[in-house]
């Protein structure tokens, strides 16, 4: 057996409980067995991978020190937490993870004991270990509360609301430790000597309670404690980085060397003893342990399946066929005709398929980070600038910018194009970041475009038109990859706004599609001789050719891949009633259900939630019955 398939240390690992039975020079070999068990788990079932090696020190370390989950520990974001998984009663079933019927993608609340909250969606932590902390103040337990932050969370808006707030509670008795998990290489200089060693005294409780007695004991003397208190501020500010969140109300400890695990038990058992709003900075290497992810963390960050002797192959799916891919190469084009067009994505460069467009037009390229809401706040001062944006953001994540949607670019009517990435089922990432809502959310807004192509052609046409109309609009596509071509498309081909497509002409049942499923139902519907209509936008929707179906057809089925509760079907399903008159034509509107999703391939789920052409001709069957 080779010495990485070793582990008898974490074959004695059950829960938290057993981290803490060993002592602290066993550590590093039980960091070594959880790294090796994370790159050989998710080497075979795909994942997140490099965010969960930068952590496994930390991880460690905070499950040694705190009395877990006893003590709370929150996670920001979720993807970093497969150590967490394994310290905590997972290891074997974090083959499963991202499966139907695994261990949820990211923290879910009630999947253990030692998660209380769902994490799924970034820069939430803090705000919420805030809540925790004063609840357990107001009840007077003495458990500890830590949020750990990192993977550029601290970016998103919501973190520095909580660190804002949680000045409110300074001197309080308010307990809670944030630990930023900063796995950026720009300050790694700074984890040297000097550093540790500051990081080692600012956290001993001898020197919190040198300063708190300094602080009384000049009370009297208010001249000379402003100028001590300025005096300690310049020094520490001088030297780290951490003036900020002393402003807000913590005490700043760091940065502190992420992969010490003994040095980190010394800092956490320091900072546990003294109490308050304490801030622990701590500098990680994203993928640390294995030298291709410690090289390429964006590419590590989530992996397919793969041979860790070979790493992942540098292009895992050469021919790109997705609706993502299509959105990457037509931002290539039109920015080449077209220099007022900018790119602006919240830290989704790679997903969304805009690495090429960034390179290419670096200067026309904007990652805002996590900060869903001020990408379109953004957007809407470049397009009242002059300029043309194009917002490339998940369904799930837009969510977050809904206010933003409404007042800065629908209430202003600026030409701003959202490029609705991973619309409807997503899959293995499961009820977080399934796009299910923003058909319902969008389509109430006055004054948006909503298009919702069903192949790789009509997206960039679509693009094309969104464009050229020069007011506020959204493309939504899925996250899959698609039919159609591109060849001989070009930057002038569009639709006609508002207008639907027959794709296949039949009688009695007219099934209505908006997006993929036109081309998935297509065969079938030719093959039982259904009218089958790519109704392409989703507002405004052809009442004009839903109205001429009606005179024809006994019963109209809509197909969305969003939920059908308050989705586009319903609104049909109204406007077909108002319009029947004495004829009697029966609506079905379907779609996702009234729940949330977990977990899964689309494909599994698709079939589960009988939206496949076997589903679909069951539910037909049914419905003739009727």
């Amino acid at each position: 057996m080779e010495e990485k398939d070793l582990m008898p240390l974490l074959d004695k690992i059950h829960n938290a409980a057993d981290v803490r039975k060993l002592s602290r020079s066993q550590l590093p070999e039980l960091c070594r067995e959880v790294r090796q068990t994370l790159i050989d788990t998710v080497s075979k079932t795909a994942g997140h991978l490099a965010s969960g090696l930068g952590v496994v020190e930390l991880t460690v370390a905070l499950h040694y020190v705190f009395d877990t989950p006893d003590d709370f520990l929150i996670w920001d974001v979720g993807h970093q937490a497969y150590p967490h998984k394994i310290l905590t009663g997972h290891r074997k079933e974090l083959a499963t993870i991202r499966q139907k019927g695994g261990l949820h993608a990211f923290i879910w609340r009630g999947e253990t004991p030692y998660d209380v909250l769902s994490t799924g969606h970034a820069s939430t932590s803090i705000g919420s270990a805030l809540g925790i902390a004063v609840a357990q103040h107001q009840l007077g337990t003495k458990r500890q509360v830590v949020a750990v932050i990192g993977d550029g969370a601290l970016s998103g808006g919501m973190a520095f609301e909580a660190l804002n707030h949680a000045g409110a509670f300074m001197d309080k008795g308010v307990n809670l430790l944030v630990i930023l998990n900063d796995n950026e290489m720009s300050i790694s200089e700074n984890v040297g000597g000097l550093a540790k060693g500051l990081s080692r005294v600012l956290s001993n409780p001898h020197y919190a309670k040198l300063v708190e007695g300094g602080k009384k004991v000049l009370e009297k003397l208010p001249a000379v404690r402003r100028f001590a208190l300025r005096a300690q501020e310049h020094v520490k500010g001088m030297i780290m980085p951490g003036t900020l969140f002393e402003e807000f109300g913590f005490n700043y400890i760091g940065p502190v060397d992420g992969h010490d695990v003994k040095g980190l038990v010394q800092i956490l058992q320091n900072v546990k003893e003294i109490g308050g709003l304490q801030f622990l900075h701590v500098v990680t290497c994203k993928g640390k342990g294995y030298p291709p992810a410690e090289k390429d963390p964006i590419c590590y960050h989530g992996v397919p399946r793969f041979d860790p002797a070979e790493g992942v192959h540098p292009t895992p799916f050469p021919s790109d066929r997705s609706f993502s891919a299509v959105f990457g190469r037509w931002m290539c084009d039109k920015a080449a005709q077209n220099d007022k067009l900018v790119g602006i994505t919240p830290a989704m460069r790679i997903g969304s398929a805009l690495d090429e467009f960034a390179k290419r037009y670096p200067d026309r390229f904007f990652d805002v980070a996590i900060a869903e809401e001020h990408s379109l706040v953004f957007a809407s001062g470049l397009a009242a600038g002059g300029m043309r944006p194009v917002v490339a953001i998940y369904s799930t994540f837009l969510q977050r910018a809904y206010d933003s949607v409404f007042h800065d670019l629908a209430l202003q009517d600026l030409p701003i194009m959202l490029a609705i990435d991973r619309a409807g089922v997503v899959g293995p990432d499961g009820p977080t970041h399934h796009g299910a809502f923003d058909i319902a959310a969008l389509k109430a807004i006055p004054n948006l475009t909503i298009m919702a192509p069903s192949s790789r052609d009509e997206l960039y046409k679509m693009l094309n038109t969104g464009f050229k109309l020069g007011h506020p609009c959204a493309v939504r596509y899925p996250r899959t990859e698609g039919v159609g071509e591109l060849d001989g498309i070009t930057l002038d081909d569009t639709v006609e706004i508002g207008k639907g497509r027959v794709l296949s002409e039949g009688a009695k049942i007219a099934v209505l599609c908006f997006g993929v499923f036109s081309q998935d139902y297509l065969e079938y519907a030719k093959e039982r001789g259904y009218t089958l209509v790519d109704m392409r936008f989703i507002k405004p929707w052809d009442e004009a050719l839903v109205e001429d179906l009606i005179k024809t057809h006994d019963r109209i089925i809509t197909v969305e891949d969003g939920v059908v509760k308050g989705g586009i079907g319903e609104e049909i399903a109204s406007f077909v009633q108002r319009k029947i008159g004495d004829r009697k034509v029966k609506v079905l509107n379907l779609g996702l259900p009234d729940r949330y999703i977990m977990e899964g391939t689309r494909k599994e789920i698709i079939h589960d939630l009988k939206l496949d052409v076997s589903g679909l001709d069951e539910t037909v069957a049914a419905f003739l019955k009727e």
